[in-house]
């Protein structure tokens, strides 16, 4: 019996629409993420909120907050931190990088080069970093929102497939639509500020433990072996699509049966269906398949290879 999940989701919904305009189905993947201790990776237009959306998230969950600019020049210390001598004790002290923090906004994560970017694996893997030798936990919480621009490549570094699989989930967002437009211009015009958050009326989640709660019933949460196969199914067919040219991993298998009990979470209920697997395929699994160079050619992408996956694997009854 779910205790907590639903109320929990409704209350950060409802606070999330008093300063993101429309966005439901961005809104619900974000959410996944956070309640299936994964990372989601965030591709937009600059200027469609995606910061916003992430620095708002974390005031409601009453999480700390940390943002890092992905410029060129980033070294891997900027993001971990480093240890640095003190003359007047003679020893060395700790200097925590932004990734010791609850909520961390890794904001154009392409424009760094892959040594840097690489910083962030272990962290995002093990929820921990190593600095000369030792192990530094990191917050329990420990959540990673990265964001990229998809129309620009001038300067950028595209990831490496090692660390697309990382993020479990790739979140798309779109231009808003005309309503949803009209609506944010009206919002800045009673005087509303992304630059000025602190003065929007937003409630934060009443008990601190709220989202750790809500993910141990998520881990409780359980699917029927059918479903599993059914889940299974699909990834394995990803391996065998001829516009193909590399297919999802194991981990993608997993990264699916977690995303997939969220979701059967967030709708009020502990045990996970096909129906559930369907609606979080594709922001699971998009990263996770390279497509081969004639198919691109020819149009295709990954969204439409697993939509057409979707529609010929058997659903289990």
């Amino acid at each position: 019996m779910l205790q907590h999940v639903p109320a929990t989701v409704e209350h950060i919904r409802g606070e999330l629409a008093k300063v993101v305009v429309g966005q439901d189905a961005v809104v619900e993947q974000v959410l996944v993420a956070l309640l299936a201790e994964g990372h989601a990776l965030v591709e937009g237009v600059p200027g469609t909120g995606k910061t916003l959306l992430v620095k708002t998230l974390a005031r409601i969950v009453g999480a700390d907050f940390g943002r890092i600019q992905f410029t060129p020049d980033l070294m891997p210390s900027d993001i971990t931190g480093t240890n640095v001598f003190n003359t007047a004790t003679a020893s060395f002290s700790l200097r925590r990088g932004p990734v010791f923090t609850d909520v961390l906004l890794a904001d154009e994560i392409n424009r760094t080069p892959p040594k840097t970017q690489a910083a962030l694996l272990e962290a995002m893997e093990e929820r921990q970093v190593t600095i000369d030798g030792e192990q530094h936990r990191l917050s329990p919480l420990f959540t990673v929102f990265a964001t990229e621009n998809p129309i620009e490549y001038e300067g950028t570094y595209p990831l490496p497939e090692a660390q697309l699989d990382r993020f479990l989930l790739k979140v798309l967002i779109d231009y808003p639509t005309e309503a949803e437009e009209a609506q944010v211009v009206s919002n800045w015009d009673s005087g509303f500020s992304a630059r000025r958050l602190e003065h929007v009326d937003v409630r934060p989640l009443p008990e601190p433990e709220a989202v750790m709660r809500c993910r141990a019933e998520v881990r409780a949460a359980r699917m029927e072996p059918g479903v599993q196969k059914y889940l299974v199914e699909l990834v394995r067919r990803t391996r065998e699509h001829p516009s193909v040219a590399y297919g999802a991993s194991p981990r993608a298998s997993v990264a699916l049966l977690l995303c997939s009990k969220a979701v059967a979470a967030m709708r009020g209920r502990d045990f996970a269906t096909p129906d559930d697997v369907k609606a979080i395929a594709l922001p699971t699994l998009r990263h996770r398949i390279s497509l081969r160079a004639e198919a691109e050619l020819d149009g295709a992408t990954p969204d439409a290879v697993i939509i057409d996956i979707l529609n010929t694997v058997e659903v289990p009854r």
